[in-house]
């Protein structure tokens, strides 16, 4: 069964793509930029940890009030302000003339790229229960598309100049935001009601998750998720060289493979299976296979098992889109924005400790120098951190009313 694609889709695919070629644009050359700018006083591997946790901390402190006030003025608006601040972002990194303005430039990324969660409402307005979960799985390959083309375009661009990578980034920027000036159409009127102070406690704001039914559960299932995508992000390239050698070339090959092969799974499966299994079942399939790929990339003792593993964990892409659309359907319309960008919050979170926790894992347990050698424990933790998110949705599921599965 078709179903007619929602006005103002096109818009959020383009939005999302353009962020994350944005964000992989620039992901080559940070890290030369940072040694560029900073002094004789500054260790430059602490400051680019620092930097992006800068750029982490900036949408964890904005998502929750962003969402809340699409809620009350329309998505449209602050989509709009969202892009411009991001290419204000890229255009003062291009400018900076030391890392001070560098970690401002990144802070203010930070808040623009925080309205992930109101594009995330967007899709949840012009979804029905039948198509939300397919919608939320075009956004996933969005981000996937854009995070495939922009560390290569970033490399070719790094190669002639640190800062032309920022450049061609704000100017993709200024271009989605002209294109959603003439083109999106607003899913949700403003409301004529007082904001909720709360909205801009980022904490509190987060209280948002438990006034539905069963959301606070779905919650605590998505910062499982969120944790075990962090854990395998930020040590793919480090297992990679300390545990085959492989070179830089060998590693983006092998991101980029991760990244088509994700791209497949949300536009050529999910909607087959959702057709055949709805939401519910479609989860429980891609938590498990994502946990078992992920346990088995720790088990591949050289890297031709961990190509080959490589399709099985990408079947775990099946699991995030009817997640987001069981969110979607647990809290009221008038609060979509709010509990996204609740969710955007904590995904900020995540990104934090994260990779904190997985690289300081890495370095006790799979450093060439470690006293106890476990290789492939941060795909171990990933698993585990999945199977989790499995035990968590099981055990509350049943306990409240499922969301209609797609026809």
């Amino acid at each position: 069964m078709t179903h007619p694609r929602p006005p103002g889709l096109p818009f959020i695919f383009v939005t999302l793509v353009i962020d994350m070629i944005g964000l992989g644009v620039v992901i080559p050359v940070v890290p030369a930029l940072v040694a560029k700018l900073a002094d004789h006083t500054v260790d430059p591997a602490r400051a680019l940890g620092w930097l992006v946790a800068s750029f982490a901390l900036a949408q964890l402190l904005a998502a929750p009030t962003l969402g809340a006030l699409s809620d009350r003025f329309g998505r449209r608006p602050i989509l709009l302000v969202g892009t411009l601040l991001t290419a204000a972002s890229y255009a003062l990194a291009s400018l900076a003339p030391t890392l001070g303005w560098l970690f401002l430039a990144r802070a203010l990324g930070g808040i623009g790229g925080a309205t992930v969660g109101v594009a995330h409402a967007y899709v949840a307005d012009v979804s029905t229960p039948a198509t939300r979960a397919r919608n939320f799985g075009l956004a996933g390959a969005a981000f996937g598309l854009g995070l495939i083309v922009g560390p290569a375009l970033g490399g070719l661009l790094g190669g002639r100049d640190l800062h032309l990578p920022f450049v061609v980034s704000a100017s993709l920027a200024l271009v989605n935001f002209l294109y959603g000036l003439l083109v999106l159409p607003e899913s949700r009127r403003a409301v004529d009601a007082p904001l909720d102070p709360r909205a801009f406690v980022p904490l509190r704001a987060l209280g948002v998750l438990g006034r539905f039914p069963g959301l606070a559960a779905l919650a605590a299932v998505c910062v499982l998720a969120f944790l075990s995508q962090q854990f395998l992000t930020s040590t793919w390239v480090l297992h990679g060289t300390v545990r085959y050698g492989w070179t830089p070339e060998a590693n983006g090959l092998s991101l980029t493979l991760a990244g088509l092969l994700g791209v497949f799974v949300q536009v050529a499966l999910l909607p087959r299976v959702l057709e055949r299994l709805g939401n519910e079942r479609t989860l429980i399939l891609g938590i498990v296979l994502g946990a078992s790929g992920s346990v088995l990339y720790g088990f591949a003792a050289q890297g031709w098992m961990l190509f080959a593993v490589m399709p099985l964990a990408a079947l775990g892409g099946l699991g995030m889109p009817p997640l987001q659309a069981l969110v979607a359907g647990r809290a009221s319309p008038e609060a979509q924005g709010a509990v996204q960008g609740a969710l955007g919050g904590l995904n900020s979170l995540c990104a934090i400790v994260g990779p904190l926790a997985a690289t300081t894992l890495f370095s006790r347990f799979a450093a060439p120098n470690a006293a106890l050698s476990v290789p492939g424990i941060a795909f171990f933790i990933t698993g585990a951190l999945l199977f989790a998110s499995l035990a968590v949705y099981l055990a509350t599921a049943r306990r409240t009313t499922p969301e209609p599965s797609p026809a």
